[in-house]
């Protein structure tokens, strides 16, 4: 334990690049000594424990989701210091709107979050998910064929990014002939950096603008021009009081529909391949019984979630786990960790096909910011596993490109928010269409 202590210690999670390949080993001696813990170089509380996880999340009177996305990496404008025994709430109402992404619904607190949050679930009705879902099965079939019949792929950038956009794109409503164009302004350039989170720090917010210009002008338009569509509907929603939101209030759902939908189904689709891929045990019993692919997603993202962790800010004095947080506290909720937890999840480190209780995970968070994305997610992950089960056999990693079993080489973002890989290169047989 000395020598984990000396190692873990000289590292900042959130600066250094030491605990992107493997977080786990550092979540786990955490909460060894506390599942609620103050790390000693940026001061933050970090919360590994699942029930503590659970108390932060399901409390947004004590704790603030004002920086939930940045912590205080991007600037914090909220002036903090002196108010550590006070009640910070009015504090931060004054300084919100010159927050990082305060426009957006993963930062925003009741009643604001309430209100938006009810409309953009009045928009995906179970009718409009259905719907969707019916498209996915299509869709997987199209981007299967553009690449089938070489016996390989790069499997994010073949069919993981521009299967999540398009498939958000059908959920929104977004006419056909613009769909490329979403697919060119919305797939994740990796090479252009890490973005939120980044071990830089650096906050890009190029695709929220092209989101947000699109989808007030589709909105504008079909408010003139009613067309019986999706857009139009969402042009007609309304908040919960009966008051007509603008069209930007509509685009921020939209953007946040994206981000939700994209960025945590390309990195499940991800894990999911690559462990088929290395258990070719599990492969089997995956296409020998396919009722079984449901669960082995939600263990999926018990062991590997797409989200690493999120923060909130202490807005008055308080206890969590037996440990003291002064008021203007940032907490970060390890996703990660809490899903690691031993004292939820027998034999945590292992890999259960049929864990009883996979779903109870936090991989998407918990509460009222639950990610909105998750039912695409994982609607989109079994699709893509039936379709590649059903044209190809024999999944396996490019040993050219990731070396040998034993010796593998993965790329992880550069990130202390997302947990993902930056590339899988898989092979496999085709199957002919039966």
């Amino acid at each position: 334990m000395n020598d984990n202590v000396h190692e873990f210690d000289a590292h900042d999670f959130f600066r250094s690049d030491r605990f992107v390949n493997d977080p786990y080993p550092y979540f786990d001696y955490l909460r060894e000594q506390s599942p609620v813990v103050r790390e000693p170089h940026q001061g933050i509380v970090m919360v590994t424990g699942y029930a503590e996880a659970l108390e932060v999340y399901n409390d947004p009177v004590r704790f603030s989701s004002c920086m939930s996305t940045t912590g205080p990496f991007a600037g914090c404008p909220i002036p903090l210091e002196g108010h550590e025994s006070e009640d910070i709430s009015g504090l931060i109402e004054t300084y919100r709107d010159k927050t990082p992404f305060h426009d957006q619904l993963p930062t925003m607190d009741p009643p604001a979050h309430s209100a938006h949050r009810s409309l953009l679930m009045s928009l995906i009705t179970p009718r409009r998910l259905k719907e969707n879902e019916a498209f996915m099965w299509r869709l997987a079939d199209q981007q299967i064929d553009s690449f089938i019949s070489k016996g390989e792929c790069e499997l994010m950038g073949a069919f993981a990014q521009p299967f999540a956009v398009l498939v958000v794109s059908d959920l929104l409503g977004v006419p056909a002939e613009d769909r490329i164009k979403f697919r060119r302004n919305l797939i994740r350039q990796e090479q252009e950096g890490p973005g939120v989170g980044g071990v830089s720090g650096q906050v890009d917010h190029s695709p929220l603008t092209f989101l947000y210009d699109t989808f007030s002008a589709y909105i504008e338009d079909r408010r003139r021009n009613p067309a019986g569509d999706i857009l139009t509907g969402l042009a007609k929603a309304t908040f919960p009081d009966g008051s007509v939101p603008e069209p930007i209030d509509v685009a921020r759902i939209a953007a946040n529909m994206f981000a939700a939908g994209q960025e945590t189904t390309v990195r499940l689709l991800s894990y999911a391949f690559q462990f088929i891929a290395e258990r070719p045990d599990i492969q089997l019993r995956l296409r020998e019984d396919r009722t079984l692919i449901p669960n082995f997603v939600e263990e999926c993202l018990r062991t590997e979630g797409p989200v690493k962790g999120d923060f909130r800010l202490a807005k008055q004095p308080t206890r969590v786990g037996g440990v003291d947080i002064a008021a203007g506290t940032f907490l970060f909720i390890a996703n990660g960790a809490a899903n690691r937890d031993a004292r939820k999840f027998e034999n945590p480190a292992e890999f259960q096909l049929g864990r009883s209780n996979a779903r109870l995970h936090l991989a998407f968070g918990a509460g009222r910011h639950a990610c909105p994305g998750a039912p695409l997610a994982r609607a989109e992950t079994v699709v893509s596993l039936n379709r590649m089960f059903d044209r190809t056999s024999n999944i396996r990693i490019s040993e050219k490109v990731h070396g040998p079993a034993g010796a593998r080489r993965y790329s992880y973002l550069p990130t202390f928010i997302l947990r993902g890989l930056t590339h899988i290169n898989l092979e496999f047989d085709p199957v002919a269409a039966g």
